[in-house]
């Protein structure tokens, strides 16, 4: 399940595990505060103002399914704490997996698309098809919207398949935890069968995302060296606001491949369960996830400018 493989009769007992687990939780509250902040102030703009510019109705949305995501990751956090020797294709496990699995898999493939956008939007490369592309893409992002939703709904579905098939063989035969048969009947499903599955379905959004990251530095790098050779230096205006989208970029790009890679060591079962490496892991995973928004918030001006009005209000300032 998402390479969170509980073993029956293990538990949290390790000082540093717990540290962990509750630095875990406390980064999803940062996420979920963030994100919940993006999704409101926009949500707020779209109903006010009927309408919101194609690249945030993909930006709500991501940020939509990030908040959700983290409530999820709390609960199953808590579940695991209270019933660490729980099954873990259990019923409550596999509705909590099939919420993960949607709300994940939605992140992915926003991210990428955003990527898109924002690459196709911004980079000034002179190709006809890059610049046919400028004019049609935002009479796509519906598309986008209801790809995403739906290439995750159908990869989620597999998912069930799969977890649901190892709960029923379970049922059917009354495993124990030291029976052979069973456990070799487990781990070939894992194997063969929900480890390609997620290697497939996180490594599409996630090479399309960094493609678009790359041609999208690489056209940024071009326009300051240019802007470099016809100002005075790095203290233009027009040559720092380029290096700060590079920064901004650079670091969403480490933060998304650090994301990726956490969960593909989670899923190839790299980490011991609910020990120390696992919730370093899991950590990993989530303190990308909540250091995301918080520099969306500080690298998009409207978003500042909407912090800075809910500070003010809160100080009694005008």
């Amino acid at each position: 399940m998402n390479g969170d493989h509980m073993v029956l009769g293990s538990s949290v007992t390790d000082q540093k595990a717990i540290i962990l687990v509750i630095i875990l939780l406390l980064l999803c509250l940062v996420a979920i505060a963030g994100n919940g902040f993006i999704t409101a102030a926009l949500g707020v703009e779209w109903v006010l103002r009927g309408t919101l510019l194609p690249c945030d109705k993909l930006l709500v949305s991501l940020r939509a399914s990030c908040f959700c995501l983290q409530w999820v990751v709390m609960g199953k956090t808590i579940y695991v704490l209270l019933y660490p020797t729980a099954f873990p294709y259990n019923p409550v496990l596999q509705f909590l997996a099939f919420q993960w699995d949607f709300l994940n898999a939605a992140t992915l493939w926003f991210s990428s698309w955003l990527s898109v956008f924002y690459c196709v939007k911004i980079a000034t490369f002179t190709h006809p098809v890059f610049l046919w592309l400028k004019h049609k893409l935002s009479e796509w992002v519906p598309w986008m919207f209801f790809s995403s939703v739906g290439l995750s709904s159908f990869t989620t579905i597999l998912f069930f398949i799969g977890n649901h098939s190892i709960y029923q063989n379970y049922l059917r035969n009354h495993l124990q935890p030291w029976n052979v048969t069973g456990n070799s009947i487990w781990s070939y499903c894992e194997k063969f069968y929900l480890f390609p599955l997620k290697m497939i379905t996180w490594t599409m959004p996630t090479a399309v995302f960094f493609i678009c990251m790359i041609l999208l530095i690489t056209s940024l790098g071009r326009h300051m060296e240019k802007a470099l050779l016809t100002t005075s230096g790095f203290r233009e205006p027009s040559v720092q606001a380029h290096v700060k989208a590079l920064l901004a970029l650079l670091s969403l790009a480490m933060l998304f491949i650090s994301y990726f890679l956490s969960l593909v060591l989670s899923a190839a079962g790299i980490f011991p369960p609910l020990d120390f490496k696992f919730w370093v892991g899991e950590s990993v995973i989530y303190l990308c996830a909540g250091v995301h928004p918080i520099i969306l918030l500080f690298s998009n001006r409207r978003l500042r400018a909407v912090l800075e009005r809910c500070r003010s209000s809160r100080c009694g300032t005008p």
